[in-house]
Parts: structure tokens; sequence; C-alpha cells
């Protein structure tokens, strides 16, 4: 799992002058929540597009005032019109102590259902989960080569290491293998003909 190093400057100031000071200099407010102490500092906007614009979980190694804690990101807040960048929440990682966080969905193999002309579909992009720090992973892996045409794989299917708890509900379809129009089409055709010689 890739760790992202940050150098942030402590905020001694917490209202919305100083955040909106902040934001024109092209930093980010941010602050550190699950440790004996919440950490509030800034970084400029583009020391977080390693860790942000990812298609996997990364940590942070943070280092303010001299003193380094590794976190995840709890939240990102974008501006609605600019999509820029404008608060970050992390969570701190605590030895021992559990996380609830989400977890990207990487789908592996070529689905059967496919090379019958099937189109897959990702349904579920993040899983929700339970862990402690050592068992965090950047991604979680699901095989859907044996997925086949019209069939689906639910969440409760997933396998995960142990130390590790889905949170996500069991019975939501993850991926699923979605028969085409056209296709579905030169079936009834197909089965037309059939149905009418078996009446006869």
């Amino acid at each position: 799992m890739k760790t992202i190093a940050l150098e942030g400057t402590l905020r001694s100031e917490l209202g919305k002058k100083s955040t909106k000071a902040l934001r024109k200099e092209e930093s980010v407010p941010c602050v550190v929540y699950g440790g004996e102490n919440n950490i509030h500092f800034s970084a400029p906007a583009k020391a977080f597009r390693d860790l942000i614009y990812t298609n996997e979980l990364r940590k942070a190694s943070i280092t303010v005032d001299g003193k380094s804690v590794e976190a995840i990101v709890k939240d990102v807040q974008f501006h609605p019109v600019t999509d820029k960048i404008v608060h970050i929440d992390f969570l701190q990682l605590v030895e021992g102590q559990t996380v609830l966080t989400e977890i990207p969905v990487r789908l592996v193999g070529n689905a059967a259902g496919v090379k019958t002309g099937g189109v897959l579909v990702q349904k579920v992009r993040k899983l929700k989960l339970k862990t402690t720090p050592n068992n965090l992973t950047a991604s979680i892996e699901v095989d859907v080569a044996k997925l086949e045409l019209g069939k689906s794989i639910r969440v409760r299917e997933v396998n995960v290491a142990d130390g590790i708890q889905i949170v996500t509900n069991g019975g939501t379809p993850l991926a699923s293998v979605d028969i085409p129009r056209a296709l579905r089409s030169a079936q009834s055709a197909t089965a037309e003909p059939a149905a009418d010689t078996v009446a006869k």
C-alpha cells in the first residue's frame, strides 16, 4: 500500500477569514481526527494530487510542526463550480484501533459472459469495511472470470483477508454481465420459431 508524504503548516487560526485566505493562496485547510488531539493544518493543493486522484486507497504520512502521523482520507470537499479541493478530513491510524473506511473494488479476469456477447457492468466502486491499520489494503480484487451472461456477483460473495469485515449490505450486486438489447432481441427471435415448431 503506497504512502504519500505531506508537509503541512500548523493552523493557529480556524475562522472563515483564515480559511478563505488559505484557499486564495492555493492551499487546502485540513484536519486529522482520531488521535489524542485533532491536528489542524494546511498544505498546497498540488501536494494532494497523488493521494486524492487515484483509484486505490493510499496512506498519508503527515508531518506538521516536526511531528508525523499516519492517516487515511476520511472525506474530501470539492468546490461545486471549479471542482477544486476546498477541505480534507483525515483519520489518524492508531495501531490496534478499528478503522471504518471505504476501499476501491478492482475487477480482475475476463468474464465468461462477455465472451458470449454480454457487457460487464461494475455496480459498486467501493466497499465499506472495518479493519485495523495493519490490514488495510490499496484495493479489493474481485475475480469475475466465471461470471456468466445475465448473472451477478453480490457483495456477500467477495472473499477478504482475515481481520477485515465488510459492512456494505451483502445482498448488493457488485458486478454483473448484462445482456445487450441487440443480443436479447436475437435470442427472442431464435426462440419464437422454435416455439412455433413445437406448437405444430
